[in-house]
């Protein structure tokens, strides 16, 4: 099955699943994010809109891009602000966004997927604006050196997505590629992870002014 194919598929009960990393995932963006005011906004893999919502309420603008029709359905569906506008591309392609046209792009639990990392940081360089910042929130490459992998279940049993690992000094890197520098880094940890390595890994990239 397809990385589109299966978020398609999962997006029937996605939300209703049991995710402790999209749960986590999503107080990690409003803890960075929340009480700021943003202009324009991009969101890439928007998914079924978990941190649309938040996005739209902070944002002026927000285009929120996602590969698969399923999970655009969901957050259409949960997200109705007449700010946001959703849609349907691919992120390995060049992105419907104008150059220099956002104040922020922020990147949720897509990056594992996805094996070209320059292309997507060149892609989030080209549409930011100078001074803008691009926030970055994915599985961290500890959990998948033990083999943690983004799962769902159905009757005839698990679906296990298609993955790459990329290593913290491969976000590093593409990012300086791409003219963006670090501004802030975190790892974080979910209430039940005690013991174990960090969940997620954050990164708040900025675009120089010059």
């Amino acid at each position: 099955m397809s990385i589109q194919d299966a978020y398609t598929n999962w997006s029937l009960t996605y939300d209703e699943d049991r995710n402790r990393t999209r749960d986590l995932d999503q107080q990690v963006t409003y803890i960075t994010l929340s009480g700021q005011h943003v202009g324009s906004i991009v969101e890439t893999g928007c998914g079924t809109g978990k941190n649309t919502a938040l996005l739209a309420q902070i944002g002026d603008r927000v285009t929120a891009l996602d590969f698969s029709a399923g999970m655009l359905a969901r957050a259409r569906e949960k997200v109705q602000a007449a700010n946001v506008t959703f849609v349907e591309t691919d992120l390995t392609q060049v992105w419907p966004v104008e150059d220099r046209s956002a104040d922020l792009v922020v990147c949720n639990l897509v990056l594992e997927h996805i094996e070209n990392l320059h292309f997507v940081f060149a892609q989030a360089a080209r549409v930011l604006l100078p001074g803008g910042r691009f926030f970055v929130c994915e599985l961290h490459p500890f959990r998948q050196y033990q083999g943690t992998q983004a799962t769902f279940q159905r009757a005839d049993g698990a679906v296990l997505i298609d993955a790459y690992v990329h290593h913290i000094s491969d976000f590093l890197a593409a990012a300086e590629a791409s003219g963006l520098s670090l501004a802030r880094f975190k790892e974080w940890w979910h209430d039940e992870d005690e013991g174990k390595p960090p969940r997620l890994a954050s990164f708040v990239f900025v675009k120089s002014i010059a």
